[in-house]
């Protein structure tokens, strides 16, 4: 194996930081790059960078991706063998609002770094999809092998852009890729904009809960370990290009270019009312419930099938919805002195 270091874009991101903590600790090095903007509580993103550079295996690069200069010159210097690109401007309900972020980050950012790999070495990109490209699809679970085409987000749609694009790139210049579709991940260090950073903390304050869709959601809850084991692993599995694909009919998952789609999931999906009972246990306190109707660009369900996942990597998540509640409101007690 090689020695020289693998690149891990959004290190001081939620998902991002568990993947550098589990490289670290199988002895690799890392180098991190953030731009560590305002989305969310920078002091958060801070703190798991100060835990990270506790390793001297681990360097910080802050830095835009959108800065092309500054990009290309880091692939330039370090011609990493491998990438895992978790940076980008997440959440669904803020593209409503600031549209041009998803533009800048997602898809001018992507492209900086695909133009890195292309051009200085890189044998594994993986790159993070998410299960909102799903949009309007209904049919449950979500098979990596169905037609995604009808995004109903702008940040859906700029995943969807990240998958196409690194296909193109496959394609041409034979560049390995592997996009991780994740499906609704949580547990220590997590996003205060997701739904269990945000109950928990409404629960912690004695605020109402917002349930949209009057609480009929059901979402496929993925401990952040089980995300991060999946991804270690699929760094060691670049794809080699599908020999049975077909253009009459086409796989969307896969194809003759070495580039794959997975679905990063619990499988196994949960009702929010029945997350918010085990959070209510854990805290020791009644949630106060609005319910609301349903909001623009969100689905009432996701469940992922990832049977290719296990076929390919032996891949199954191993964390009961219990257990990962009861691991993340330890964290959040911890961090926030409750």
């Amino acid at each position: 194996m090689t020695d020289k270091a693998t690149l891990v874009t959004g290190s001081a991101g939620f998902i991002g930081f568990h993947v550098v903590q589990r490289l670290l600790a199988a002895g690799r090095r890392v180098i991190g790059l953030d731009i560590v903007n305002d989305y969310y509580d920078p002091s958060l993103k801070e703190a798991r960078l100060a835990i990270l550079e506790r390793d001297p295996n681990f360097s910080f690069e802050r830095l835009d991706l959108t800065n092309r200069g500054a990009i290309k010159a880091l692939f330039e210097k370090h011609r990493f063998p491998v990438v895992i690109h978790l940076a980008a401007q997440a959440g669904v309900r803020y593209s409503l609002e600031n549209p041009h972020a998803y533009a800048d980050a997602n898809i001018e950012g992507f492209l900086n770094v695909l133009e890195g790999c292309r051009h200085f070495g890189c044998e594994h990109l993986l790159f993070a999809s998410s299960s909102s490209v799903y949009g309007a699809n209904t049919k449950l679970p979500f098979s990596v092998r169905d037609n995604v085409d009808h995004p109903i987000s702008l940040y859906a749609a700029s995943k969807k852009a990240n998958e196409l694009m690194a296909h193109s790139y496959s394609h041409l210049y034979g560049l390995p890729a592997t996009g991780l579709r994740f499906f609704t991940v949580y547990g220590p260090w997590g996003r205060p904009d997701m739904a269990m950073f945000i109950f928990a903390k409404a629960i912690v304050e004695g605020r109402p809960i917002k349930l949209f869709n009057h609480g009929q959601m059901r979402r496929d809850f993925t401990f952040v370990d089980d995300v991060s084991h999946a991804i270690v692993e699929l760094m060691k599995h670049p794809p080699q290009g599908n020999l049975q694909w077909s253009g009459d009919r086409p796989d969307p998952a896969s194809s003759k270019a070495p580039w794959k789609i997975y679905n990063i999931g619990n499988s196994q999906p949960e009702d929010l009312l029945n997350v918010v009972s085990i959070l209510e246990s854990k805290f020791g306190r009644i949630a106060t419930k609005e319910f609301l109707p349903m909001q623009p660009g969100d689905v009432p369900a996701t469940y992922a099938d990832v049977e290719d996942l296990y076929r390919d990597i032996g891949f199954q998540p191993a964390t009961k919805i219990e257990d990962g509640i009861d691991r993340f409101a330890r964290w959040y007690r911890d961090y926030n002195r409750v």
